[in-house]
């Protein structure tokens, strides 16, 4: 335990049953938001859990052991996943494959920026990746989304407050954990709100026609939709009171479906449709990376330890991006470190990373149960609709909280049309809007796609670049204590 703040950097001293009770709150912290990602875009949750713990356990083998990072679900990818299934409205989930194998390429993205920070340095890499460029991308990123979580919550209003009020409250005055993990408190309050809903709707059946607005989820031109769905979970449980234990609708089952992989689940005859799929989704790598960077170094404001430079960023990078890889390769979404994570790390003051190896382990062992996912599925698209009004928001809002931090100077011209460009292209351009032919392939570019492309292209034309990247800058801005600040150095000298 360090004597000055009183932090233990090695948990073992405290004993294997707390190691473990530590290691289920990180899990805890992460699983609401992990499992959004799947149930948002028709991925495989036990897939999503199977990936996420062990894209954990890879990350920490790459960067030695070192750094106290959880990887979980990556919202940025979203709008690939929605740009891609947009090729096929009559069955979208056919394109998952497709658009995995896009995120699968994005990762290997960050392969060449680790080799070339190792080879020629970071400062001379990030000036091509200022904020003016990934804020606004970021930003994007999140207004993109925003009408998908006001559609699910138009299925169920009532529902769809009591999410998101219960979220905002714990997290602006919640205690303890209930402030860590708002997301999967606001999911059981409006999932068990909505359980009595379904069973005074079931026992009372005139209430439905006089509040429809309450007691379901819609109406289908004029037949009532009951706000829960449990013919799956009734499935999985009629076919373990027969004594079915293995299979995809039994106790324990294997998380992985070959159908749904880059292996299994692509037609490689089709190359315009691969080659939109990667070209729509690879260029979204360009700000995850950036988040990449603002995650390690808030972890290592959070331990007192300089990440960036043990085991180094090079490392950090190749962790998640092969982590993004291989989830992606086998049917999962994009991983990326989590901040809910860090959250537990400054709440708890124990920074070793074997209790978030423990969290892994965890979430390996739960992505073999079905039962679990089917129970997770259940939930109601307007419970998610109110979730993602808080989720959506803040991914535009650490897209602004990434310009405000950096400074961006918005009284020049140059950075104004850079983010006004990014913006615009985003928002404005519809999904089929850049499409070109290369010779009997045609290729569609995303919206997010042109207008990273766009980004960082003007950025890198325009003259007056005033962005400038290096370690000693990260160091002091993160505030590590075990650093001598910049200017410290400059009056030694």
């Amino acid at each position: 335990m360090d004597k000055n703040n009183g932090a233990i950097y090695d948990a073992r001293k405290l004993g294997k049953p707390k190691m473990i009770i530590l290691g289920v709150q990180h899990m805890f912290a992460m699983f609401g938001a992990t499992i959004l990602v799947p149930i948002l875009t028709g991925l495989d949750i036990s897939t999503t859990l199977l990936m996420a713990g062990l894209g954990t356990l890879l990350f920490h083998c790459i960067t030695k052991f070192k750094v106290p990072a959880f990887l979980g679900s990556s919202f940025a990818f979203l709008g690939g996943y929605a740009a891609i299934k947009a090729f096929s409205p009559n069955d979208p989930n056919s394109m998952l494959p497709y658009a995995c194998l896009g995120v699968a390429c994005a990762g290997l993205i960050y392969f060449i920026l680790a080799a070339v920070i190792k080879a020629v340095g970071i400062e001379k890499v990030m000036r091509f990746f200022p904020p003016v460029v990934t804020g606004p991308i970021i930003i994007a990123i999140g207004l993109g989304l925003a009408p998908s979580a006001v559609s699910n919550c138009t299925t169920n209003w009532f529902l769809a407050v009591v999410a998101l009020a219960v979220i905002v409250v714990f997290n602006i005055w919640g205690k303890g954990m209930a402030k860590i993990i708002p997301i999967i408190l606001g999911l059981l309050i409006s999932y068990g709100t909505g359980l009595v809903l379904y069973f005074i709707s079931q026992a009372n059946p005139d209430l439905i026609q006089n509040v429809p607005w309450l007691f379901s989820s819609g109406f289908d031109k004029g037949a009532y939709q009951p706000i829960f769905d449990f013919t799956s979970l009734n499935t999985i449980c009629d076919n373990i009171s027969k004594g079915h234990i293995f299979g995809s609708e039994g106790l324990i089952g294997i998380p992985i479906h070959w159908d749904k992989t880059v292996f299994g689940g692509i037609d490689y005859s089709n190359g315009a449709l691969i080659a939109s799929s990667i070209i729509a989704i690879v260029p979204i790598a360009f700000a995850t990376m950036m988040e990449h960077i603002g995650d390690i170094c808030a972890i290592s404001s959070t331990t007192g330890n300089n990440y960036i430079k043990d085991p180094g960023l090079h490392r950090t990078l190749v962790g998640d991006g092969l982590a993004t890889t291989l989830a992606s390769l086998f049917g999962g979404p994009a991983n990326t470190t989590y901040g809910e994570n860090t959250g537990v790390l400054a709440l708890t003051r124990v920074y070793d990373p074997r209790v978030i190896r423990i969290a892994a382990y965890f979430a390996v062992a739960v992505s073999f149960f079905p039962i679990v996912s089917v129970i997770i599925g259940s939930i109601p698209s307007c419970i998610i609709g109110g979730i993602s009004f808080v989720l959506y928001g803040m991914i535009s809002a650490i897209g602004v909280r990434n310009v405000v931090e950096n400074k961006v100077d918005f009284t020049k011209s140059r950075n104004l049309i850079v983010a006004a460009v990014i913006l615009v292209c985003a928002l404005g351009l519809s999904s089929d809007t850049v499409s070109f032919a290369i010779g009997s392939a045609t290729i569609t570019l995303s919206p997010l796609a042109v207008a990273s492309i766009a980004g960082i292209v003007l950025n890198a034309v325009f003259p007056g670049k005033d962005y400038k990247f290096d370690t000693e800058d990260v160091a002091d801005a993160v505030n590590f204590e075990k650093e001598v600040k910049p200017k410290e150095k400059k009056e030694k000298k």
